[in-house]
């Protein structure tokens, strides 16, 4: 089993959530740092996708050539704020399938409520990839997977620009064989639920709201 938590800590990467941390950064700086940093992040998730050959022809002679194998990807999106990751991994991956999970925290009891789910037919034949930028209590995330569990899906990976200790360590206890890829693990959650030192709400940032 891959390790349960993956910190990608290429320079790219870490140099641009540095960017994104800074509160000065105006929104549209914001959304294009975040789509850059998910090109990245998506290169790193996907290391180790099966590949076949096939067949084809270059300018010169044929030749067995290596292509993925399988069914394609299932990105799913956390909403709202996975879309602004969503966005840069279809940049790398185009032809993956698309779902998406609504969720909002209940900011009194920080526990997560679904309002939308629509994910892509044929999950327990693909590599499914779960995107929100920020794992932080972990009960938003550990609800997207049960519901993309029931689904179907088997073969699931997290993806989150930011982690705090307490949703790893969530996710571990429900979900252990879901591996976590995260640009950066933080120090902690305050008492409102947000990672600190974080960047903020990701959502917000991204799209100008409070």
């Amino acid at each position: 089993m891959k390790e349960h938590l993956t910190v990608i800590d290429h320079p790219l990467v870490q140099h641009k959530l540095t960017l994104m941390r800074r509160k000065e950064t105006p929104t549209s700086t914001f959304r294009q740092l975040l789509r850059e940093t998910s090109m990245l992040l998506t290169y790193e998730i996907t290391q180790d996708l099966p590949l076949t050959t096939m067949n084809v022809d270059t300018p010169l002679c044929g030749m067995q050539a290596p292509i993925l194998d399988g069914k394609k990807l299932a990105l799913i999106s956390i909403l709202r704020a996975g879309n602004g990751l969503l966005d840069g991994m279809l940049e790398v991956i185009p032809a993956a399938r698309v779902g998406f999970v609504g969720m909002y925290r209940d900011e009194e009891t920080l526990e997560p409520v679904e309002y939308y789910c629509k994910v892509p037919p044929e999950l327990d034949k693909r590599l499914v990839i779960a995107v929100d930028p920020m794992l932080a209590t972990g009960n938003s995330s550990v609800a997207a997977i049960d519901r993309l569990k029931e689904a179907g899906a088997n073969d699931l990976r997290m993806l989150c620009l930011l982690a705090a200790p307490e949703g790893v360590a969530r996710m571990k206890d429900v979900h252990p064989d879901v591996p976590i890829f995260a640009g950066a693990l933080d120090e902690k959650l305050n008492e409102r639920g947000y990672i600190v030192p974080g960047l903020g709400d990701a959502g917000d940032r991204m799209y100008g709201t409070t």
